[in-house]
């Protein structure tokens, strides 16, 4: 190979020669890990042991949950899953104000006694850092956990001591039942009454146009007015049609009794007399021959003479040669009266029928116009109508609402039937340290960054370290191998 001043050669390196040039960095490597582990063991005794407390919430669907819409009834009835009302639950649980309004409760000299110090004696904006600083701390310490298609929320808190992390616990769930109230309530109370007084107004006035419509147009009740002249309409067109049927009738009849009239005689015997002298001759003959038989015999002649007389007036009575007329006497023929009154009462009903016919012509005519009147009203009267329903409608469905509403905010600000603490926390008996982790950290730590110091610096150091190195370096036998001498 032609010689090169310039030549060098990266070293290569073997598994086997890691151990010889990593004992070359001993010292150094020593060095680094005892200072970090020292470093890191003296953190960990820093270290202070906390007591963890312990509460579970069981979560179920409650009122507050079902959706009521403000107006109508689209979407009634709608509910979350339980998954969300667990996660809506688990936000409130988690919110910075519920925290915020514990540290007010029971005071800092109660849950964090350092920063109670600090905040006797620090200024009014300090006093609001020291309270942001209480809450962040309980946030930080404070744990929930939950688990799909479970009602349950597991909720833990670490304190330093065992009592506050109970009592704080404890008094966070207390909190959160009242402030889950706050955050669940309908807060649509007010703005219900506000809106049923608005339509209260509107209603009023729109009263007070339908009065004046009215008024104006000299309508009692529209509707029942109008139903009235429609069957006051059938009514006199029934009457009407009666009239025109009787008149009619009344007509032909006058006209038949006048036809008839010039032929009745306005006179008509009575009665007549009828002569009975020959029945009285005869009976008087008789009684006259029953005298003269008691003083003369039958044969006798002036017997045979009356007997003669007897024979030929009872011949002449029974030929009618004896009958003669009496007296006869003549009246008024009742026929011609009859005829004549039922002709003068015609005359009269058929006058009558024709002035109530049209009397009832006019009558229809007035209640034509009055129903064509109601008929161009109607479409105003319709419009002041229905604002007037839909008004009251809303009015009366608000109302429901409003009181609805405030029973759903008194029942809530009593009770929380959906939410039950399962266990409230207690005071726990053994805590937690982080000291053996710190330690058992910072030895591998210390080990791994003292390891990276010596194979770094082996790496970095010049020339070729030992004869195997130089012998796959350079690809050459290496023969024979010297050691350093010290200067």
């Amino acid at each position: 190979m032609p010689p090169r001043a310039d030549w060098a050669a990266r070293p290569r390196y073997a598994v086997s020669d890691f151990a010889t040039l990593l004992w070359r960095e001993r010292y150094l490597m020593a060095a680094i890990f005892l200072i970090i582990f020292i470093v890191g063991v003296g953190a960990a005794l820093t270290l202070k042991t906390t007591y963890p407390a312990q509460s579970s919430v069981l979560v179920r669907l409650g009122q507050e949950y079902v959706y009521e819409p403000r107006a109508g009834d689209a979407g009634r009835g709608a509910v979350l899953d339980s998954d969300q009302v667990i996660q809506s639950e688990t936000a409130i649980l988690g919110a910075s104000q519920l925290k915020l309004r514990v540290v007010e409760k029971l005071g800092l000299s109660r849950t964090y006694p350092k920063l109670a110090a600090k905040y006797a004696a620090a200024g009014p904006e300090e006093k609001r850092k020291i309270m942001s600083s209480a809450v962040r701390s309980i946030e930080s310490s404070l744990k929930i956990e939950t688990a799909p298609q479970t009602p349950i929320i597991r909720v833990s808190f670490t304190h330093e001591d065992p009592e506050a992390a109970a009592l704080i616990l404890n008094t966070l769930l207390e909190e959160y039942l009242i402030y889950r109230r706050a955050v669940l309530s309908d807060p649509n109370s007010p703005a219900l009454e506000q809106q049923r007084r608005n339509f209260e107004t509107r209603l009023a006035q729109a009263d007070a146009a339908y009065e004046d419509f009215l008024n104006n147009n000299r309508i009692g009740d529209f509707v029942a007015e109008k139903a009235s002249l429609s069957q006051l309409q059938a009514q006199i067109e029934q009457q009407k049609y009666q009239t025109d049927a009787q008149l009619q009738d009344r007509i032909g009849r006058l006209a038949t009794l006048s036809s008839q009239f010039g032929q009745i005689a306005p006179e008509v015997g009575l009665y007549r007399d009828v002569s009975s002298a020959p029945g009285e001759k005869l009976v008087a003959l008789k009684i006259q021959r029953e005298d003269l038989l008691s003083r003369y015999r039958a044969d006798a002649r002036p017997v045979q003479e009356l007997d003669a007389q007897i024979a030929q007036l009872e011949a002449g009575i029974a030929a009618g040669r004896t009958l003669a007329e009496g007296a006869r006497r003549f009246g008024v023929n009742p026929v011609y009266q009859t005829v004549q009154t039922e002709k003068i009462q015609l005359t009269a009903e058929v006058n009558a029928l024709r002035q109530s016919q049209a009397e009832l012509v006019s009558q229809i005519e007035q209640v034509t116009q009055r129903r064509l009147k109601f008929a161009e009203l109607e479409p105003k009267f319709q419009e002041l109508s229905l604002d007037r329903d839909v008004l009251q409608a809303n009015v009366r469905d608000f109302s429901v609402k409003e009181e609805q509403s405030r029973a759903a905010q008194e029942i809530a600000s009593r009770t929380n039937d959906n939410i039950r603490i399962v266990a409230r926390a207690t005071p726990p008996t053994k805590g937690k340290s982080l000291r053996k982790p710190a330690v058992i950290l910072a030895f591998l730590f210390a080990g791994f960054t003292a390891l990276s110091t010596g194979l770094l610096r082996m790496f970095m150091r010049p020339g070729l370290p030992t004869a195997q190195s130089a012998s796959r370096t350079l690809d050459l036998p290496v023969l024979a191998a010297a050691p350093l001498k010290a200067r």
